[in-house]
């Protein structure tokens, strides 16, 4: 016990001034870049528990939360120095529990902070303000926050599942931190194979009887770091810069490959967007159901809420064709294809175009232009010739077989079929005429898309490769040279086609730039154009 106390204590005073900035203090992302910053650092919190009250008499007070606990950890004091204690847990909230009204808090505050910084001060040691109040009120801030987000993603949890499995069953306590509320009993409780992601409920702010997610999250997860600490487990951070300091996020050890989490959630799913029939008799449907690979797309992010935002269910729970009150009226159709939204399967895709390998070509293509119907019937596939239509057919049995008949190799023409060069003459007057090493270019791409699904779905036709350049040409083995869309310098009749040279430079300089080449670089005019000789 000699050896615990201390250790408690520590922990104690870790959580306490911890907690002391959560509640009543604002702690996320304190963003002031003024002029004349000294500091950076990840602990820096505003406290501005006042505002509950109204508008601020003084300054918000910025709190350096590791200091104080640094500081409060070598006086041998622990949490509750700061922290009241509630059904076993600290209270966030500094020196209370709720907020009385005006004159009590801030009483609080002055009393206890000051209070506290005199008996340092009186010890010898270094103390925070004691008169003046413009030293804990400062009307500029000369701290920078390097607050960083702390992402829960699937390595962190799994790692966390493992860390609290019984060791006697094996088995995980999924209930320490998934629960739901019921309304009857106005209780928590665990609902087995329900779990969802915590932001599910807990919001950006305090609702109700709900906590904000950073209330939430700090509540939870420090007191249980610290009660894991205080009997010698292995645990997480209990510091703001264990979780928030960029380079201590570095640190966090990842799990490469991360087992799947098992919630009964389906391998395969088959989208389909119902609208009644035409006498309503039934349901019907004005696409092709589109095949969903759901346990490949689980490996693709780092968490479920970057498509499940709002919940676990199925996405036509709340987008449902029609629009409805739960998914904000916003239709399934356009869930699944809003380019501005990653939720979205097309805005997902679009995020994965500005990678260079892929944005060489697409950054280059015209967003608004309407795909052809032959892009669209790659997702909304043609039902396999001998499978039948009928609805009550396994979905997700269909949905695989239309995945495993789908073609992920990216291909192009023959090398034969396409020509080694192109002979760029447009500059010839000054220049010498520019060799375009088109076959080594074509190639060049796709070598660098050549080991993405993705890429190889929407590129298994031989000439979607040329379309990167040929833009607005149809698909075909010998499109249109550039010469037959890019004419004069300007067209009065289409002010925003370049001409050819502006053409060239757009497209040749603008993939250079997007790919980081080296040589040529895409400013150097003299390493395409060769001088002419006189």
């Amino acid at each position: 016990m000699k050896t615990a106390r201390p250790l408690l204590r520590q922990v104690g005073i870790l959580v306490a001034v911890a907690l002391f900035s959560i509640t009543g203090l604002g702690a996320q992302g304190v963003q002031k870049l003024l002029e004349g910053s000294e500091e950076i650092r990840a602990d820096i919190i505003p406290i501005d528990s006042m505002r509950v009250f109204g508008r601020l008499e003084r300054p918000e007070v910025v709190f350096l939360h590791d200091k104080h606990t640094d500081a409060i950890e070598k006086q041998n004091k622990d949490c509750q120095a700061c922290h009241q204690m509630e059904n076993n847990r600290l209270v966030p909230k500094f020196k209370r529990l709720k907020d009385t009204d005006k004159q009590a808090v801030m009483d609080i505050y002055h009393t206890n902070c000051i209070g506290c910084h005199k008996e340092t001060s009186a010890t010898g040691k270094k103390a925070g303000p004691i008169e003046t109040c413009g030293e804990c009120h400062p009307k500029k801030n000369l701290l920078i926050s390097s607050r960083q987000p702390i992402s829960f993603d699937h390595s962190l949890h799994y790692r966390h599942a493992e860390a609290n499995k019984d060791q006697r069953t094996n088995k995980g306590d999924c209930a320490l931190c998934h629960h739901e509320y019921n309304e009857k009993t106005k209780k928590l409780f665990y609902a087995k194979e329900k779990e969802g992601s915590c932001r599910y409920c807990h919001k950006k702010t305090t609702e109700e009887n709900r906590s904000s997610m950073k209330l939430a999250s700090h509540d939870a997860c420090i007191d249980c770091h610290r009660k894991k600490v205080a009997v010698k487990i292995e645990s997480g951070p209990v510091k703001c810069m264990g979780c928030h300091d960029h380079e201590m996020q570095k640190k966090i050890e990842k799990i490469e490959v991360v087992p799947r989490m098992e919630r009964k959630q389906p391998d395969f799913v088959l989208i389909r967007v119902k609208t009644p029939g035409p006498n309503k008799e039934g349901p019907s449907f004005r696409m092709n159901p589109a095949p969903f690979n759901h346990k490949a797309h689980e490996t693709y992010n780092n968490t479920c809420i970057v498509c499940h935002h709002e919940s676990l269910q199925s996405c036509v729970q709340c987008h449902t064709s029609e629009g409805a009150k739960e998914g904000k009226f916003i239709k399934l159709e356009s869930a699944m294809h809003l380019k501005a939204k990653e939720q979205s399967c097309l805005g997902c895709h679009e995020t994965n175009q500005r990678k260079p390998e892929c944005a060489a070509c697409h950054a280059f293509l015209a967003k608004d232009r309407r795909p052809e119907s032959t892009t669209c019937q790659l997702c909304h596939m043609n039902p396999l010739s001998g499978v039948s239509k009928n609805i009550a057919q396994d979905e997700r049995q269909i949905a695989e077989m239309l995945l495993n008949s789908r073609k992920t190799k990216v291909l192009t023409y023959n090398a034969e079929d396409i020509p080694e060069k192109v002979v760029i003459k447009a500059l010839s007057e000054k220049y010498e005429a520019v060799e375009l090493p088109h076959r080594k270019i074509i190639h060049t791409l796709l070598n660098n898309i050549k080991d993405s699904k993705l890429a190889g779905y929407y590129h298994s036709d031989q000439g979607t490769i040329c379309q990167g350049c040929h833009h607005n040409s149809p698909v075909a083995k010998k499109p249109p040279n550039c010469g037959s869309c890019h004419g004069k310098p300007f067209d009065e009749s289409n002010a925003f086609r370049p001409g050819l040279m502006g053409a060239f430079h757009q497209q040749c300089m603008g993939c250079h730039q997007v790919l980081k080449l080296v040589k040529p670089t895409s400013t150097g005019c003299t390493d395409c154009h060769k001088l002419k000789r006189v």
